[in-house]
C-alpha cells in the first residue's frame, strides 16, 4: 500500500526550507549589508542609527513571527513522524529567544534612551545615556550575531541531504 502522506510531508519540508531560506537570508542581509551601507552612506550617524534601528525593529519582530510559525510547523512534521525535524526545534527556540530579547528589551531601550536624549536636544552618544546605550547596542549586536550564526546552522541542517 502506497504512503498517501508522503507527498504532503515533502511539500510542507519544502515549505519550510522556502520560509526558513529567505527568513535568514534576510536577517544576513539586514545585518551585514544594508545596516553598514546605512552607516557608510549617511553624512549623520545619528539619522543612520535610527534608520538602521527603525530597520532592525521590523527584522525583529518578522524573525519572532516567523520562528513561532516555523515552531508550530516542525511540530507538525514531528507528530506526522518526521523526527528529524525535534533539532531544529531547538535552533528555532535560539533564535526565538534573540528575536525576542531584541523586540521587548533591547530596541525599545534603545529607543527611549534616544528619545531621551533627543528631548535634551542632543544625540544620544553625546547624552548621558551614552555608555548605558553604547553596551545595549554592544548586548545587541552579539545577541544579533548568536541569531545570524543559529541561521546559518538552521539553513545547513535543513539542505542536508534526506528524503524529503
Amino acid at each position: 500500500m502506497q504512503n498517501l502522506t508522503a507527498p504532503i510531508h515533502a511539500g510542507a519540508q519544502r515549505l519550510f526550507i522556502l520560509i526558513a531560506g529567505l527568513w535568514v537570508g534576510g536577517l544576513l542581509t539586514v545585518g551585514y549589508l544594508v545596516a553598514p551601507t546605512i552607516f557608510n552612506t549617511m553624512t549623520d550617524r545619528q539619522v543612520a542609527g535610527m534608520v538602521a534601528g527603525s530597520i532592525f525593529g521590523v527584522e525583529a519582530y518578522l524573525s519572532t513571527v516567523v520562528s513561532v510559525a516555523l515552531m508550530i510547523l516542525a511540530n507538525l512534521l514531528i507528530t506526522r513522524g518526521l523526527s528529524s525535524y525535534k533539532p531544529i526545534r531547538l535552533i528555532l527556540l535560539g533564535m526565538l529567544i534573540c528575536s525576542v530579547a531584541a523586540s521587548f528589551i533591547f530596541i525599545p531601550w534603545m529607543n527611549t534612551l534616544r528619545d531621551q536624549a533627543l528631548l535634551q536636544g542632543m544625540p544620544v552618544m553625546l547624552s548621558p545615556s551614552a555608555d548605558m546605550f553604547a553596551k545595549l547596542h554592544g548586548a545587541s549586536s552579539v545577541v544579533f550575531l548568536i541569531q545570524s550564526a543559529l541561521g546559518i546552522y538552521l539553513v545547513w541542517r535543513l539542505t542536508k541531504t534526506h528524503p524529503l
